[in-house]
Formats: C-alpha cells, sequence, structure tokens
C-alpha cells in the first residue's frame, strides 16, 4: 500500500475589471459558497490549460492568463463525512472576455457575480475556502509573478517524449 500523501491539484482564475473580482456562486455540500472560479487540474493538462479551461467551464467566458499570482496550500475537513482533503491551488491572474450566451454554466454553479474587495471581505462566511480571500487580496497588492514560474515538461502531454 502507498501512503504517500498526495495533495489535489486546483487551478483558480482572479479576475478583476474596473475594481471587481468575477465569483462564481455554487452548489457545495454546505450550502451556497462563493469562490473563484476554479476546479481541478487534469491528467494531460498544463496548469495554465487547466485555469482557461475551468474559467470557461464556470462563467462562459474566455480566460487569458497573464501571471501567476501564488501557490497556495489549504486543507478542508468536512465534519458530516469525514473527509480530510489538502488542496495545493495555483492561482493565475488575467483577463475575461464577454459572456457567451450560448455556453451553459458547469454543473453546480449557479451564477456568476462581479464583487469589490470590501464586498469579498464582508461576505467571508459564504466562502468555499479561505484561499478565496487570500488570492484576490495578493492580485489587489499587486503580486504578480510570470507564467513561467509555472514549468510543464512536455512529458506532460506526450509521455513518450523524452
Amino acid at each position: 500500500m502507498n501512503d504517500r500523501w498526495k495533495p489535489s491539484v486546483t487551478v483558480a482564475a482572479v479576475i478583476e475589471h474596473e475594481g471587481r473580482y468575477l465569483l462564481v456562486e455554487e452548489e457545495t455540500p454546505e450550502g451556497l459558497r462563493l469562490n473563484n472560479p476554479a476546479g481541478h487540474l487534469e491528467a494531460g493538462e498544463t496548469p495554465e490549460q487547466g485555469v482557461v479551461r475551468e474559467a470557461l467551464e464556470e462563467t462562459a467566458r474566455t480566460f487569458v492568463p497573464e501571471c501567476v499570482v501564488g501557490l497556495y496550500l489549504s486543507r478542508f475537513q468536512r465534519a458530516a463525512t469525514g473527509e480530510d482533503v489538502t488542496y495545493l491551488r495555483l492561482a493565475y491572474g488575467g483577463t475575461a472576455g464577454e459572456a457567451d450566451p450560448t455556453r451553459s454554466l458547469d454543473d453546480g454553479i449557479v451564477r456568476t457575480l462581479w464583487m469589490t474587495l470590501d464586498e469579498v471581505r464582508a461576505s467571508h462566511e459564504r466562502h468555499r475556502s479561505s484561499l478565496l480571500l487570500r488570492c484576490i487580496e495578493d492580485h489587489a497588492a499587486g503580486r504578480r509573478l510570470p507564467l513561467d514560474t509555472v514549468y510543464a515538461d512536455p512529458t506532460l502531454i506526450d509521455p513518450e517524449r523524452k
């Protein structure tokens, strides 16, 4: 048996426009919660590809990553089920186009909304994760790392490649 610890890798989009941040309101076992457009990294995709996909699925908007805001670790414990998961989140800052009216939002996503930093802070009891506010505060503080901070080796997509 392999007892190696394996965090769940997620990607998140931090999208700001005219002082407001794009969030999603989603159904969770804990009720309706707010989050950055975010989700799990899938096999065979780079983190940058994953954040573009997740943002499109959750907001119906094309996301263009411009920077890495940060890498974050958090632990989530669900009292009702005993679930205990550690997440490694790669947060990307960038811009998003207009919502595509022909696309539906991902399952569980109720709506998208734009909120100021103060509104995000005031809604902390509705955050899906403490990382929502931390990512936005880091972005608002000007934290920007180059996209090539995260390197994805070509073997990720083509395992036969040496």
